[in-house]
């Protein structure tokens, strides 16, 4: 039972309360839905347990993992490139999210009303009506139908005040000192937590893995009482099958897919090598994707109902009542907190919630990184020295995160969003599919998943994997190409610089992967091409469980005398803890170069 609340603490993230709730919204509510939850049977579920089950099986990260088949490697380089440009923007949202809990501090939530400097003649605040009297809120319901758009208090508070935003994102303009100050807070709180050691057992899980759900639930019923709820909720719900025909929805879908449940990052891989060899990652699969992809859901109806009373407050359609991006969650979430009683006491506890999930998933691909660097170099030196390595990686992912910082900022997040961390995770899970089934070869991999759980993948899985997972994936991507259309945020339309470096970053997780297969073809033994391509696609000898006693069968001969005997000495080394303080039970694998890395249950 911890164990399960353990991953669905990792796993349930801002993806969930903040990227599911604007891809939907962006995508017409209904028309949403319908391809995401295609997504989530045949291609989600499926892949998560893939990972999961590979990461296990071998004990190893998202590199190690490639002695399977060593021409691959590069889907590993390719998950490390991705998780860095999803580190670096990822931890802006969550640098936003501590702005709004230092600035809900406060007797009076700063985007209550339309008194303050910032906002427009355009600003109409619900409490300002209420607290009016009845002939000047006459005078408001006539000026609103005059108008053709009014804009709430939350809205303008997010665009005027906290961003400042600029009219292009290449006028980056000045930079937002809080948010600069911000950004430094949480890079500082991620790398404290990693150094210490992050763990979550006991009654601690229990409080991480449901506070965000009573504060939804919250939030839910009180969205759910307000006028024009019900509008919002059936644009939520109801399809517009004009657009579940547009391949753009379904690339968001299975976008969004991805990157809820972490695929193609390479955390789950290095997660799961931290698991006991035998346990049931099967199980965990099923229960944590329903379990988040439920959560996104939820998080939709909490969203839905308050866009809903926001266009019947301000009169117009639930498609234009808000920002159209990544600041939506900043503009509904806070526009429901202020109509709760004491609410900037709900108002610190919601965005407390915020930062609680989004560190949980950045510990995950800051963990990923340092990881495979750790592994990938190998040797004992900066094995001692993994503190710096972490401190190293931080301290980039900040200077690289100042840019979206700035009055721009929104711009260039949104790009990295759509680019970046989209499409690359759909084309790293296929390959890694692919290279899975058809060059290890499937029977190979059922037999693996067989010693290591007692049973086989179940048939649905083994169909999946083999054809209709890639299947799916490579028709959406073609139909993607063929009704493609550059990215907009509101009325803003990217200039095509912008769009071109958005394919830059989008290729460059990609390219890994033909990079590294070329150049580890031509360092295999070979007289002709062929024979170089088959000693490249074949599994090295270390491949195959980490420990000794769990290499039976076509395994138990694999390795040489003095390899086993060397892997025996690391693993029964006593200067590694078995156990941290709390009882914890710590995970020791053998790196990709066979080194080993220990690590204090961080799931």
């Amino acid at each position: 039972m911890v164990l399960c609340l353990r991953w669905i603490r990792l796993k349930v993230g801002l993806g969930n309360v903040w990227r599911f709730p604007y891809l939907c919204y962006r995508n017409g509510g209904g028309a949403f839905m319908f391809p995401y939850f295609i997504m989530l049977v045949f291609c989600g579920i499926p892949l998560f347990f893939m990972e999961l089950s590979f990461g296990q099986f071998a004990s190893q990260g998202c590199l190690g993992v490639w002695r399977v088949s060593p021409m691959f490697k590069g889907v590993g380089y390719g998950m490390m490139v991705v998780s860095t440009y999803i580190g670096i923007y990822y931890n802006v949202v969550i640098c936003i999210a501590f702005y709004y809990f230092f600035s809900s501090m406060t007797r009076v939530l700063p985007w209550t009303y339309c008194t303050n400097p910032w906002n427009t003649p355009d600003c109409a605040g619900v409490l300002d009506v209420t607290n009016s009297s009845a002939e000047s809120s006459l005078n408001f319901t006539q000026m609103l139908n005059q108008t053709l758009k009014r804009t709430s208090p939350s809205e303008e508070y997010w665009r005027r005040y906290v961003l400042k935003l600029s009219d292009d994102i290449g006028n980056l303009g000045e930079v937002r000192l809080p948010l600069l100050g911000c950004l430094g807070v949480s890079w500082v709180v991620v790398f404290l937590c990693l150094i210490k050691g992050v763990k979550s057992s006991g009654k601690v899980v229990y409080f991480t893995a449901t506070f965000p759900y009573v504060v939804l639930t919250i939030l839910f019923v009180r969205g759910i009482t307000l006028e024009g709820a019900v509008t919002g909720i059936m644009y939520y719900l109801t399809p517009q099958w004009d657009k579940i025909l547009d391949a753009k929805v379904w690339g968001d879908a299975a976008s969004q897919i991805f990157y809820s449940l972490g695929c193609a990052w390479g955390g789950l891989i290095t997660m799961a090598s931290y698991n006991k060899f035998h346990n049931n990652c099967f199980r965990d699969s099923i229960i944590i994707s329903i379990t988040n992809c439920a959560t996104s859901v939820y998080a939709g109806f909490v969203i839905f109902s308050i866009l809903g009373f926001m266009a019947n407050h301000l009169g117009v359609d639930v498609s234009k009542v808000a920002d159209h991006g990544p600041g939506l969650a900043f503009v509904a979430y806070p526009e429901a907190l202020t109509l709760l009683p004491v609410s900037p006491l709900w108002s610190v506890l919601f965005f407390f919630m915020l930062i609680l999930l989004g560190l949980g998933t950045q510990f995950c691909l800051l963990e990923t990184l340092v990881t495979a660097i750790v592994d990938e170099v190998g040797n004992d030196w900066i094995i001692r020295r993994k503190t710096f390595v972490t401190l190293g990686v931080a301290v980039v992912g900040f200077l690289l995160g100042v840019p979206l910082t700035t009055q721009a900022g929104i711009y260039w997040l949104l790009l990295m969003d759509n680019y970046a961390a989209s499409f690359s995770l759909v084309v790293i899970s296929c390959i890694m599919c692919v290279s899975i089934m058809y060059i290890y070869g499937h029977r190979n991999y059922f037999k693996d998943i067989e010693m290591m759980l007692g049973f086989p993948p179940p048939m649905f899985f083994q169909i999946c994997w083999r054809f209709i997972s890639p299947v799916i994936i490579f028709f959406i991507l073609v139909f993607t190409v063929i009704q493609y259309r550059p990215i907009t945020y509101n009325a803003y339309v990217y200039p095509s610089w912008a769009i071109t470096i958005g394919f830059l970053m989008s290729l460059s997780s990609v390219i890994c992967i033909p990079i590294y297969a070329v150049f580890c073809v031509l360092r295999s033994e070979g007289d002709s091409l062929l024979q170089r391509l088959k000693n490249a696609t074949r599994p090295s000898r270390e491949w195959g469980p980490a420990l000794a006693e769990h290499r039976t069968g076509r395994y138990a001969s694999a390795l040489s005398p003095s390899i086993e005997s060397q892997l025996e000495v690391q693993l029964l080394n006593p200067e590694k803890p078995k156990s941290d303080e709390a009882g914890v039970a710590v995970a020791i694998s053998v790196g990709s170069n066979g080194s080993t890395h220990s690590q204090d249950s961080k799931i």
